[in-house]
C-alpha cells in the first residue's frame, strides 16, 4: 500500500507521462503563473504573491502598462495585442481576477486556439467561480471531444469538487465515443492519452489495481506506443516493484521517440525522495517536476519548484514586448 505521500509523488510522475508526453500546450507568457499554482498545489501551500520578488519601480512599471492597456481597449476592445499586453501584465501582478476579462475576449476571438478557454477555465478555479470554470471546459469540449487539456482541466476541478465519479464518468463516456468521433475525424480523440489520465485519475483516487487494468488495456491496443508500458512501469516502481518494472521502462524507450529516451532512462533509475519518505521508492536521480522541459513552451524544472526563472523571463518580456503604445491602433480583424 503507497502512502499518502508517495501516492502524490506516484501521481506527480504519472503527470510526467501524461504532460509531458502527450503535450501540454499553454500561451507563453503565462507560463509563471501555471508554474506557480502547480507548485502551490504540488507543496498544499496558497499561490505565492508573484509581486513580492518585483522591485517596487516595476510594479509601478506594470500597474502603469495595465491602465494604459485598458485605455487601448475602451476604443478598441478587440485589440488582441493590448488584450496580450493586458493579460500579462495583471499575471504578473498575480491579479487573477483581473486577468480574466482578457482571456475571455482572446477566447472568443480565437475560437480555434483552445490554450485561451483552458486558461480562462483555469483562471476562473483560481478565483472560485467553479460554474464559470467548467463551462470554458465544456465549451471547449462540444466542438473537440478529444481536447485533453480541456479534459485534464475539468477532470481536476470535478475532483477539487469531490466529484470523482463524476470526472471518471466523463474520461469513460469520452473513451465510448472515441471511435464514432475519429470517424468523422480521424485522430480527433486520442484513446490512449485519455486512457492514461484515466489511470492517472484512479491513481490518485488509491485505486490502482483499475489503473494497472486501464494500462494494460492500453498496452494490448497500442502495441507500438511507449506511453502506457511507460506509466504502468512507473505505478510498478513507486510500488517497489521494481523488477516487474525494469523491462517495461526498457520496452517504453526503445518505443520512443529520441528526444525522450534519455528521460525514460532517467525515471528508471528511480525518483529521489525526501530524507525519511519511504524506502519503497528506492534511492535514484531527483525526482521530476510536473512539466519537465521536453517542450518549447514548457517551463524548465527549477521554474517548477519555484517560478523565479519564468518570472523573470516574463518580467523581461513586459518590459520589452508589448507595450500600451504599440497597441494603441492595433485592431484585430
Amino acid at each position: 500500500m503507497i502512502n499518502k505521500r508517495n501516492r502524490w509523488l506516484v501521481n506527480i510522475i504519472l503527470v510526467i507521462a501524461v504532460l509531458a508526453f502527450v503535450g501540454f500546450s499553454v500561451v507563453p507568457i503565462v507560463s509563471a503563473w501555471i508554474a506557480n499554482r502547480q507548485s502551490s498545489i504540488a507543496t498544499n501551500t496558497p499561490p505565492s504573491d508573484n509581486t513580492a520578488g518585483v522591485s517596487p519601480d516595476l510594479q509601478a512599471d506594470l500597474q502603469a502598462q495595465a491602465t494604459g492597456y485598458q485605455l487601448v481597449l475602451e476604443r478598441e476592445p478587440n485589440n488582441q495585442t493590448a488584450l496580450l499586453g493586458l493579460l500579462q501584465a495583471q499575471l504578473q501582478l498575480n491579479d487573477i481576477e483581473g486577468a480574466v476579462q482578457p482571456l475571455e475576449s482572446l477566447a472568443r476571438l480565437n475560437p480555434e486556439d483552445t490554450r485561451y478557454g483552458v486558461l480562462l477555465g483555469q483562471a476562473k478555479q483560481q478565483i472560485g467561480d467553479t460554474e464559470g470554470a467548467a463551462q470554458a471546459y465544456r465549451n471547449i469540449l462540444s466542438t473537440q471531444p478529444g481536447n485533453m487539456d480541456a479534459l485534464r482541466g475539468l477532470v481536476a476541478l470535478l475532483v477539487d469538487e469531490s466529484r470523482p465519479e463524476a470526472a471518471i464518468g466523463l474520461l469513460q463516456d469520452t473513451l465510448t465515443t472515441a471511435d464514432d468521433v475519429n470517424q468523422i475525424q480521424a485522430n480527433s480523440v486520442d484513446v490512449t492519452a485519455v486512457q492514461l489520465l484515466l489511470g492517472e485519475l484512479y491513481i490518485e483516487l488509491g485505486r490502482d489495481a483499475e489503473a494497472l487494468a486501464i494500462y494494460d488495456e492500453s498496452i494490448k491496443n497500442s502495441a507500438e506506443d511507449f506511453r502506457p508500458l511507460l506509466s504502468k512501469a512507473l505505478l510498478l516502481q513507486a510500488q517497489g516493484q521494481q523488477d516487474e518494472a525494469e523491462p517495461l521502462f526498457t520496452n517504453a524507450a526503445a518505443l520512443a521517440p529520441a528526444q525522450y529516451k534519455d528521460e525514460i532512462n532517467r525515471l528508471a533509475a528511480g525518483p529521489e525522495l525526501d530524507e525519511g519518505d519511504g524506502a519503497e521508492f528506492g534511492a535514484g536521480t531527483e525526482a521530476s517536476d510536473p512539466e519537465p522541459n521536453l517542450g518549447e513552451n514548457d517551463p524548465d524544472e527549477s521554474d517548477i519548484e519555484t517560478g523565479a526563472e519564468t518570472e523573470t523571463e516574463t518580467e523581461a518580456e513586459t518590459e520589452t514586448n508589448v507595450t500600451p503604445a504599440a497597441a494603441d491602433g492595433e485592431e484585430s480583424e
